[in-house]
This record gives C-alpha cells, sequence and structure tokens, in this order.
C-alpha cells in the first residue's frame, strides 16, 4: 500500500547531522523549524539496506518547474498533499522532474571533501542553515508529533519528523508495500535573495523506473533505469502561448525521431500535467524527422507552467518535459528542451 501520510514540510533550516559507519542505516539528518517554532528531523537515507547500497542522486542547483509555484512561500510546517497529478506531489517517473538517466550512485560518507552523498547535502543545507531567508522542502512521509519523546537527534520535544525522502515506487518485493504513484521523496530549497531553487533527488538503485499507474509497482520486464539518450522519440519543442488575440490558438507540440530507422506512432498519445491524452496522427515517423502536432482539447498546454508527457501504445512513458510560467507567457515564443 502506499505511504499513509504523505506530503511537504516548509521549515528553516536550524542544525544538521551527518551519519556513517558504524550506523546500520545511516542517514544525513536535518532540524528545521517552522514558523511557529515548531521543531521537526528530516531524516534522509544516504545507504540502502538492499544491494547495491549506493543511492543514486541528482542536484539540479536551478531548478525550475511549475510545482514550485503551487508551494508555501514561507516555512509553514507540515502540509499534506494529495497523491494525484496536477498538484504539488512529486513522481519522479510522471512529474518530468529530472532526466533519470542523469542520477548517479554516491557512497554515503569518505574521508576528504565533495566525494560522496553527504558532502553534496552538506554543501546545501549549511548554506540553508546560513541564509535566514532560505526554505527548506522535505517531501516524503510524518511521522509524530510524539509528546512524550524527545527527538534521538536532536533532543527536541516533541518527537516529531519525516522520513521517505526519496524515490517511493518500483521497489523489490522487499519493499513492495511501501510503492505509490504520486508520493515520491526528495528535497527542495529555495534561496529568495539568489531568485532560485535547487532540488535534490535520490532513488535507490534496486527501484524500477516502469511502474503501474495505479499501484505504482515494478512492470514485469522492466529496465532499471532508462540510459542516456534511448528515447527514439523525443518532445523538442511547444508553442504554448501562440500569438494573437486570447484564445486564437491552442499551440502544438514538436516531435523528433532520434532513431535511425521509422517509428509507428499508431497508438502513441501526448499527455498534460492533468492527465488528458492529445491521440498522435497514426503512421510511420522517419528517422531524424520531426512532427508539430497541434494541440486540441482536452489536451492543453496552460501557460501558467506544465508538463508534458509522451506514451507508447502500451501506455509507458517515452518521454518527458516540463516547463514553467515564465516560459508559457512569451506570447509566440517556441518553449525548446
Amino acid at each position: 500500500m502506499p505511504l499513509k501520510n504523505y506530503g511537504v514540510l516548509a521549515g528553516r533550516a536550524a542544525d544538521r547531522r551527518r551519519e556513517g559507519a558504524p550506523d546500520d542505516t545511516p542517514h544525513y539528518q536535518i532540524h528545521l523549524v517552522d514558523e511557529a517554532g515548531v521543531s521537526y528531523r528530516v531524516a534522509v537515507n544516504v545507504l540502502s539496506q538492499q544491494a547495491p547500497s549506493e543511492l543514486l542522486h541528482l542536484t539540479d542547483d536551478d531548478f525550475r518547474h511549475p510545482l514550485t509555484a503551487l508551494l508555501p512561500p514561507g516555512p509553514g510546517g507540515w502540509t499534506e498533499l494529495p497523491s494525484a497529478p496536477g498538484g504539488a506531489a512529486l513522481d519522479f517517473v510522471r512529474g518530468n522532474l529530472f532526466d533519470p538517466a542523469a542520477m548517479r550512485a554516491l557512497p554515503p560518507d569518505l574521508p576528504g571533501v565533495d566525494n560522496d552523498l553527504a558532502d553534496r547535502l552538506d554543501h546545501y543545507v549549511r548554506r540553508a542553515i546560513a541564509d535566514p531567508t532560505a526554505v527548506v522542502y522535505a517531501f516524503g512521509e510524518r511521522w509524530g508529533p510524539e509528546p512524550r519523546t524527545r527527538d534521538k537527534v536532536f533532543g527536541f520535544l516533541p518527537g516529531n519528523g519525516v522520513h521517505d525522502v526519496h524515490m517511493n515506487q518500483g521497489n523489490s518485493r522487499r519493499f513492495r508495500d511501501d510503492d505509490g504513484v504520486w508520493q515520491d521523496g526528495a528535497l527542495l530549497i529555495r534561496f529568495p535573495g539568489e531568485s532560485r531553487w535547487v532540488g535534490i533527488f535520490l532513488a535507490f538503485q534496486s527501484q524500477s523506473w516502469r511502474t503501474d499507474d495505479v499501484t505504482g509497482h515494478a512492470l514485469a520486464g522492466a529496465p532499471a533505469r532508462p540510459g542516456p539518450g534511448e528515447e527514439p522519440v523525443r518532445i523538442v519543442a511547444a508553442l504554448v502561448d501562440p500569438a494573437g488575440p486570447a484564445g486564437s490558438g491552442h499551440g502544438s507540440v514538436t516531435l523528433l525521431n532520434a532513431s535511425p530507422a521509422p517509428v509507428d506512432l499508431a497508438g502513441w498519445r501526448l499527455v498534460d500535467r492533468r492527465g488528458r491524452d492529445l491521440p498522435l496522427p497514426q503512421g510511420p515517423l522517419a528517422a531524424g524527422a520531426v512532427l508539430t502536432v497541434p494541440a486540441t482539447p482536452p489536451f492543453a498546454l496552460d501557460d501558467g507552467g506544465g508538463t508534458i508527457t509522451l506514451l507508447d501504445p502500451a501506455g509507458l512513458k517515452v518521454h518527458g518535459v516540463s516547463y514553467t510560467a515564465a516560459q508559457g507567457r512569451r506570447e509566440g515564443w517556441t518553449v525548446t528542451f
């Protein structure tokens, strides 16, 4: 079954603690405090209980995605999120947050500088601690409050926090009960003074990136993770806000067949951020050819920011992109990916 209490915690970073060997299940611990003065501990896995033990990691230090516009601007504490598309919930497979092929495995904690996962986390969390305007958003599962139990790491009372700050679908059979869609965990850090967001995404090497749309379970025969450049057809551009009077056009999406062979697009479709479909014209797309598909309702390109996902006839994701409101509201301009 999916996580019981999924959501996002927003707070200011007050402290952090690195854990490594000899801890059995080391975490990177973060102490957050919300605007009401309530303390929370964010427990971030840095080592898997299942081989291969090193976690996959990706940091985007200029993260741009429409979901950031849906998050509270200040350190408002815990917010429960519905596990559904169209809102602020995260899904590494369906949300087009980043390119999974860009993730790299990192050891949890090694001697030296900038050579392990704890170092990467430390770099941004220590900056957040030093910046009183920075807000840390931790997505995952809530525990507590525990009125009679002090936090075991930072000592505050009541014990309170968030864990499962990583991908939460496509698990191996041992952890299959934790599978679900639109309930992945991550860290986002907003640095207002720099007008940017940092996104930190973690996954276990044992997890699959082809998962059932309802259960989040790994699909049989699916690859563990897509490799770089494996998509035969890619979304390369979108005209979100056509020039002219409002409502005069619905925009378009441009596809490229990057493979060396024709691809039959019969049964293929595009899906917008709210799950609305746009069937593609049937017939082959020649090798190296492009196809511009008019956006016709109910599929819609929202100029307030959105995602576009390309699915094959089996309903499996082939490619996906996202664009922000700033990109989508440039009238007449085509967004390139």
